[in-house]
């Protein structure tokens, strides 16, 4: 999808729509910053509702707002809900109660779709395919269908002209973005443009069905072999970037299970949820990150199915071993070693004070910390608020983020689906498996290749990268770029103590030369007395006492 830069003309009826939308929930004070109650709004008449129908608090009147915006803006709040570093941890929960929910379209366009993408009519391709959607949200729904050769599949088909609806508000999304981050003073922190394109990045990979298939074949493979998690089969040839044809299967949605009284073992989905987590976390480095509980199925056997592969989060290997570790430092409420290894993942920076930052740690472990301790996740999404962030100028990775949400929800579900289970205890048996292993000598084996290849190019680029270096350095073109602080104040001050110890080294010299000069053996005797002495002494004494005055001046003027 190739959504244009922030400078394309934005959709101006779009644009008073936006406005009399938060003008409606009390956001004018927003409006007026960045500068749009101007003339062109002035005669537009804003239903406003009273104060007396407004009681909700301000996060619950932003969820309103993008509610009623639509499609575009509703994905903006979901992946805002993953960001509580930057919204705080109020706005970042409301957010996450969004639901992607839309009318469903009529089928005649379904139909258009499917054989616009797949290239032939649809009974050629499904011997039965059911005109209501099982499922319907903004950007696509889902249809039972059967394929010819007898398999049951779910069908996704995308909303028609929802990629140009995206385009346009994407358009406004970065024009408004610039007029806050120019206008309002403060938000230069928040890069609200960043934000945008960071959004544009997630939605567009949304819109594009390839994306999610490969997200689902990749998680699928992971658990091949692991019984107790199941990812659907995707039919790629009769898939595209608009249709998604996946196998379809029968579950009961965790949504149902903890809603109702139907009967699971509360106990087995929980702790097999963690487990599959914690895998798919420190073990592969993808997990799924919309652990929401319509997203989930239980099947027969106490089975858990993930749907929705639209957003992932990614871990390098690196990183998860970083991670195993704090882990095993948070359980073992070591602040020291926390602080420690917060500075290897490179989160601290250095300009953060190590002494301040260990006692906040402290407080926000002594918060969680009891007889029985369960929230790892809550603790990492604390550290991630913006007041700690801009505390101790902090820098925290978007997936660690991500991450911490995750592992929230997944502890708040599995605490749902039974009260007395712990997590951690999945959690610690995890870290301290992985850590064994990653201390086994064998295991740096296989690093070995990826260690040669990298050995092989720095062989082959030193030599010619020398080459070049020296080939400026005989041209006169090497050039070095130095950053510098205040030297020209360094160089003033080093200047005034130069010349300070060459007029003293001068006094010293006069003074010798001077004694020298007065003794009666070696003087110039005027009728028995040494004038040239004495006038060397006086002249020794005025430039010192001038020297002596210039040092008090100097330092009464800093």
């Amino acid at each position: 999808m190739n959504i244009p830069p922030y400078n394309k003309r934005p959709d101006m009826g779009r644009l008073r729509e936006i406005v009399r939308v938060m003008g409606k929930y009390h956001f004018g004070n927003i409006l007026e910053a960045i500068g749009l109650k101007n003339r062109l709004f002035e005669s537009l008449k804003l239903y406003i509702k009273s104060p007396e129908e407004i009681h909700e608090p301000a996060p619950v009147r932003l969820r309103l707002v993008l509610e009623e915006l639509g499609t575009t803006f509703i994905k903006l709040g979901q992946v805002l809900s993953t960001r509580a570093d930057l919204v705080g941890r109020e706005i970042a929960d409301e957010l996450a109660k969004l639901q992607d929910e839309a009318p469903p379209f009529p089928f005649r366009d379904v139909r258009r779709v499917i054989e616009s993408e797949l290239g032939m009519p649809l009974e050629d391709i499904f011997s039965e395919f059911q005109e209501e959607p099982v499922a319907s949200a903004s950007i696509g729904q889902v249809h039972r269908a059967r394929l010819k050769s007898g398999e049951a599949v779910a069908v996704k088909v995308q909303r028609p002209g929802i990629a140009a609806t995206v385009k346009s508000d994407i358009i406004l999304m970065k024009y408004l973005a610039k007029l806050a981050n120019d206008r309002i003073p403060g938000l230069e922190y928040y890069n609200l443009p960043g934000i945008v394109a960071e959004f544009e990045r997630a939605i567009r990979k949304e819109l594009d069905y390839h994306q999610e298939a490969n997200n689902a074949e990749r998680f699928r493979a992971m658990f091949l072999d692991d019984e107790t998690v199941y990812a659907p089969y995707v039919y790629r040839e009769y898939s595209t970037s608009r249709v998604l044809t996946m196998e379809y299967v029968e579950g009961v949605k965790l949504t149902e299970i903890l809603e109702s009284d139907i009967k699971f073992n509360a106990r087995t989905i929980a702790e097999r949820g963690a487990r599959c987590y914690f895998k798919q976390i420190f073990i592969h480095g993808f997990f799924h990150a919309d652990p929401h509980p319509g997203n989930i199925l239980v099947q027969k056997g106490n089975v858990l199915c993930f749907l929705d592969f639209g957003m992932m989060g990614h871990l390098d290997r690196s990183f998860r071993d970083k991670l195993a570790e704090l882990f095993i430092l948070l359980m073992n409420y070591d602040v020291n070693g926390i602080v420690n290894q917060l500075r290897y993942m490179n989160i601290l920076t250095e300009d953060t004070d190590l002494e301040e930052v260990k006692y906040d740690i402290m407080d926000l472990l002594d918060r969680y910390y009891g007889a029985d301790v369960k929230k790892v996740g809550e603790i990492l999404t604390e550290f991630t608020m913006p007041e700690m962030i801009m505390k101790h100028r902090i820098r925290i990775p978007r997936d660690f983020v991500l991450l911490a949400r995750v592992m929230s929800m997944a502890e708040d579900l599995g605490e749902r689906l039974d009260p007395r289970f712990n997590g951690l205890e999945v959690a610690w048996e995890m870290t301290y498996s992985l850590m064994r292993k990653r201390l086994n000598p064998l295991r740096n084996l296989d690093e070995v290749p990826s260690a040669l290849i990298e050995l092989e190019h720095i062989m082959n680029d030193l030599p010619r990268g020398m080459i070049r270096a020296l080939q400026r350095l005989e041209e006169g073109k090497l050039k070095m770029e130095l950053e510098h602080r205040n030297l020209d104040e360094i160089s003033r001050r080093i200047e005034r103590s130069t010349n300070r110890i060459s007029v003293a080294m001068l006094v010293s010299a006069l003074i010798i030369g001077s004694s020298l000069v007065a003794i009666p053996k070696e003087a110039l005797i005027l009728q028995k007395f040494p004038f040239l002495g004495l006038f060397g002494f006086a002249v020794s004494f005025l430039i010192a006492l001038a020297l002596i005055i210039s040092i008090i001046k100097s330092r009464k003027m800093t």
